[in-house]
């Protein structure tokens, strides 16, 4: 492993257990066009609502002549609603107040616009020196965009930077843009592989 010198976060699974958060939303969505709504017991279908970009979310579990008119719609929704839904994950403040004047922090997220409030909501935004989001990039993860936008708003090197996700599309993401990789929580593994957001301190 090498030197690392920034630490980049993805959002949902990472920073917050946020599953029962993103089905509702999704779920509004649906029932507004009259689709099937997806339960926690699907799993694909609830983990793709949990880990892509509201376009490819809905691009795949709706017809493409409602898309237009859903993701009009999705914009329109104020998802400061469902954040009461969400909590952070075990030990995340403890981690980023000592990582924090040590370290630049940034998150890379296939959220949109939601972030911003996620973070005021739990008072995190002033860890963070760098937010990007899938309105900020062409392709969402698992291209490596965010990744390469992140690095360069960070000023650093991509290789002294860690990315740490909770999945298959964040570990691509990692691996095109040429960052470390730490994998959050045993869904998917990485040179560094976390339980608890305090194990990190280890590796630093």
């Amino acid at each position: 492993m090498s030197q690392i010198e920034a630490i980049i976060f993805d959002c949902d699974g990472v920073m917050f257990e946020s599953r029962r958060a993103n089905l509702a939303y999704y779920n509004r969505i649906l029932a507004e066009f009259s689709y099937p709504l997806v339960t926690i017991d699907q799993t694909d279908r609830a983990h793709l609502c949990h880990t892509a970009s509201s376009p490819v979310v809905l691009a795949t579990l709706m017809c493409q002549e409602d898309l237009s008119a859903a993701l009009d719609f999705a914009a329109s929704i104020d998802y400061r609603e469902f954040i009461p839904h969400m909590e952070p994950e075990s030990n995340l403040l403890d981690l980023l107040k000592q990582l924090s004047g040590d370290y630049p922090l940034a998150i890379a997220t296939n959220r949109g616009k939601s972030i911003m409030s996620i973070l005021e909501h739990f008072s995190l935004q002033d860890f963070f020196d760098v937010v990007v989001t899938s309105h900020d990039v062409e392709h969402p993860k698992p291209a490596p965009d965010m990744l390469f936008l992140a690095v360069e708003k960070l000023n650093m090197k991509p290789e002294r930077c860690l990315f740490i996700g909770d999945s298959e599309l964040d570990k691509s993401a990692a691996a095109e843009a040429n960052v470390q990789f730490a994998g959050y929580g045993g869904g998917v593994s990485g040179m560094i592989s976390l339980v608890d957001h305090l194990e990190l301190l280890d590796y630093l």
